[in-house]
């Protein structure tokens, strides 16, 4: 394997800290909430709702299929904010002992006041689409509150890059697309931008950490990632939204599952990443296993 290439540390995070300064924004400004949502355009791109092109999406109306990609994406937004709230811990924990004067830390707490924003920017979104605000099932919660509690450093790292890389990709096919709510663009496009800042400062700090990381922390690191993977990829649509659009939440659970269609969008979605730490030395043993059985690596 070639050696990883490691980038000096605050280096990284002065280029990140002046990007920042540069390119960050206010949703609560940048952004037009109180214009109407124009009737038959999409919350999300149907190509990447969780039904398309299942038997079950070609019997629904073009209605019902827009109002599902309404549940999806108010879906995919409180996902995001329980998904922020776990980063906005391990990003604490991770600088506890550090210098608190160094610019790593420093662009630490940048991206903790990022997240922030992007948690009541996704708020505002489900708020604004009437939706409810659909949470993980208690089991994938508690595995999740465990996860974070035990979780390695390197294992911090590889789970924001996780949940920020798969969301990424989805994001970046939205914003730019005109059939797409102008709204959720906006915030997509926030999101993009901003998170791109945020995956960097993860892989410089990934890649350091399963260099000088002891063999047991890379292993454990190994197989709660993939745990983490599962996780995940259950949670991003969960049964409550297909019940909200009048669908049988049991055979649109099972639509999706069997779909290739579903199957092929999340490993596209994490390809970047599993190449990724496929090169850090991340998916090895038997995490790597449960990330073939979360369906984002093939």
């Amino acid at each position: 394997m070639t050696p990883l290439k490691i980038k000096e540390r605050e280096e990284v995070a002065a280029r990140l800290l002046e990007a920042s300064a540069k390119h960050s924004f206010d949703p609560d400004t940048e952004l037009d909430w109180d214009a109407p949502f124009e009737d038959g355009l999409w919350f999300w791109p149907p190509e990447l709702l969780s039904l398309y092109d299942t038997p079950l999406w070609r019997q629904m109306s073009l209605e019902q299929q827009i109002e599902l990609s309404r549940h999806e994406s108010a879906s995919l937004a409180s996902v995001g904010i329980w998904f922020e709230t776990i980063l906005l811990q391990l990003l604490a924990r991770h600088i506890y002992d550090l210098d608190p004067t160094s610019d790593h830390v420093r662009y630490a707490l940048t991206e903790v006041a990022d997240e922030c924003r992007h948690s009541m920017m996704f708020a505002r979104l489900i708020r604004k689409s009437g939706t409810p605000v659909y949470r993980p099932s208690p089991l994938h919660h508690g595995l999740a509150r465990l996860m974070k509690t035990v979780s390695t450093t390197p294992g911090a790292f590889t789970a924001t890059l996780l949940v920020e890389e798969i969301l990424d990709w989805m994001q970046r096919q939205t914003f730019p697309d005109e059939r797409v709510q102008p709204l959720v663009r906006g915030v997509t496009r926030i999101h993009v931008v901003e998170e791109a800042r945020h995956v960097r400062y993860a892989r410089e700090e990934l890649r350091r950490q399963m260099v000088s990381a002891p063999a047991w922390e890379k292993g454990l690191t190994r197989v709660m990632s993939g745990e983490t993977a599962r996780v995940v990829a259950a949670s991003l649509i969960g049964p409550k939204v297909y019940e909200s659009v009048g669908l049988d939440p049991r055979l649109a659970m099972r639509a999706a599952r069997d779909s290739p269609h579903r199957r092929e969008v999340m490993k596209r979605s994490a390809q970047r990443l599993t190449d990724f730490l496929d090169e850090t030395g991340v998916l090895r043993g038997p995490g790597r296993r449960l990330w073939v059985s979360s369906g984002l690596l093939g």
